[in-house]
């Protein structure tokens, strides 16, 4: 599947922003499944430096320095991706998950074994994911079943939370957004000692029926990639699971970048000399190519 891919965010602020100095996370990841046939960015007022690089993560990374007085800053990310993700492995033929966890110790995989501030290894997520991991169970089968249980337990609800809510409060109350749930998803798979990855993205959404889809409704997404240990699963022994969705990712979601936590990999961030408060507006079109 062929994406057409927009991103747009606009800032406003109350005060003269003297110096700034951003760094996003905007272009899509090339990856096995995953081919970015162009990327661009266009940024108002335009940047005096620019600089494109990667991060510690291997993610795509734009480093932007403004030194010219402004009121108002935006940036439009355009792309156009190919997705077509291998399915991972027949479940049963994966490794029983305590041995992926006895290897997990790796350079590739250690980053995402640890406690970050948004994601930490508490005891209620641990029991809550080692329901689905009894001893000597396939790897693939406990994510599989924890992703399904996320997905019917927990009830998307936008507005309850935020970026600083507590997963120890989501895991409580059991609702909230795509963030949410991964971040307890993580948490809870970290605590078993299984390496996960929290990525970050877009899936494709569609109008309710007999509706126009919406220019600019869509949103960004966020979703698990879990180590199946290694030579199993898509893109080298990783697979990915939406819990959202109680989905595998195939064909339907287009990567930005992944790391730990949504710290790691915030589309937009930036430090400021000058500009108070500020507006925020965000629009997000995911379109397959040729349906706009």
């Amino acid at each position: 599947m062929i994406y057409w891919l927009r991103h747009r965010t606009a800032y406003g602020y109350a005060q003269t922003v003297d110096l700034a100095a951003h760094l996003l996370h905007l272009k899509p990841r090339a990856l096995p499944g995953q081919r970015v046939l162009s990327a661009r960015l266009t940024c108002l007022p335009r940047p005096d430096h620019h600089t494109e690089t990667h991060d510690h993560f291997g993610n795509a990374a734009t480093r932007l320095f403004l030194v010219a007085p402004h009121t108002s800053f935006e940036v439009t990310a355009e792309s156009l991706v190919e997705v077509d993700f291998e399915p991972p492995p027949p479940a049963a033929e994966t490794l029983p998950w305590e041995k992926v966890a006895a290897s997990a110790h790796a350079a590739e995989t250690a980053d995402f074994l640890q406690a970050t501030a948004h994601v930490p290894i508490l005891a209620e997520a641990t029991a809550y994911a080692r329901i689905s991991f009894p001893p000597g169970r396939p790897v693939l089968e406990g994510l599989l079943e924890l992703n399904r249980r996320m997905r019917q337990e927990f009830v998307f609800q936008a507005g309850v939370t935020s970026i600083t809510t507590p997963i120890a409060e989501v895991l409580r109350e059991r609702r909230g957004v795509c963030q949410d749930f991964t971040q307890v998803m993580l948490a809870g798979l970290r605590g078993l000692g299984l390496p996960a990855r929290y990525v970050s993205g877009y899936v494709r959404t569609r109008p309710p029926p007999g509706q126009k889809r919406r220019r600019g409704a869509d949103q960004s997404h966020a979703w698990v990639s879990a180590w199946l240990g290694e030579g199993h699963g898509q893109g080298g022994g990783w697979v990915q699971l939406d819990p959202t969705n109680g989905i595998v990712v195939r064909d339907e979601h287009v990567i930005l970048a992944w790391g730990r936590d949504f710290s790691d990999i915030s589309p937009l961030r930036g430090v400021l000399l000058g500009g108070g408060e500020h507006r925020l507006e965000v629009n997000v079109d995911l379109e397959p190519e040729g349906e706009g």
